[in-house]
């Protein structure tokens, strides 16, 4: 597989977050900085984001960079509407929306490095434009969208039953 110490310890992080957005996303329909894993989802993606700015298999700034760049910005928006906007119910449909959107978009070179790497020996894919890794995020993709319907569904009757 070829991971350096810090590929390594990029991927237990990232592991971790994901398993946490997962969590959160079954148990809260969200990913809630309210509570353990919304927090471990939080600091996991802006560690394995930061890691990933120094693992480059290709030498050089490359897309993985800008993605990595730009989940930092989604997350950092989230955590401030989180931190900042405590009483705006427009800013939790934003958070809620940022953190799932950042999740998604983890996704993308998470599929792309495993499908690539495993089985070792053996991949499921080549490279990137393999169909399998293709078909895949198209999945996720179409999960992300029902998913962020279902959220903004489940928040308006929150938001309708925290009137009454």
């Amino acid at each position: 597989m070829g991971l350096s110490n810090l590929g390594i310890f990029h991927t237990i992080v990232g592991i971790a977050a994901i398993v946490a957005a997962l969590i959160g996303l079954i148990r809260y329909a969200k990913i809630n900085l309210n509570v353990l894993s919304g927090r471990v989802y939080f600091l996991g993606t802006v560690v394995t984001s930061v890691t990933a700015l120094g693992i480059s298999k290709h030498g050089g700034f490359n897309p993985g960079h800008a993605f990595s760049i730009f989940i930092l910005l989604l997350v950092s928006i989230a955590f401030y509407l989180h931190s900042r906007k405590k009483e705006s119910m427009r800013a939790r449909y934003f958070e809620n929306f940022l953190l799932s959107f950042s999740f998604f978009l983890s996704l993308v070179p998470t599929v792309n490095e495993t499908f690539t790497r495993v089985p070792v020996g053996h991949p499921l894919a080549k490279d990137i434009s393999s169909p399998v890794i293709g078909q895949t995020l198209l999945v996720l993709l179409v999960l992300f969208i029902a998913g962020s319907v279902y959220q903004f569904i489940n928040q308006k009757k929150e938001r309708g039953l925290a009137k009454k």
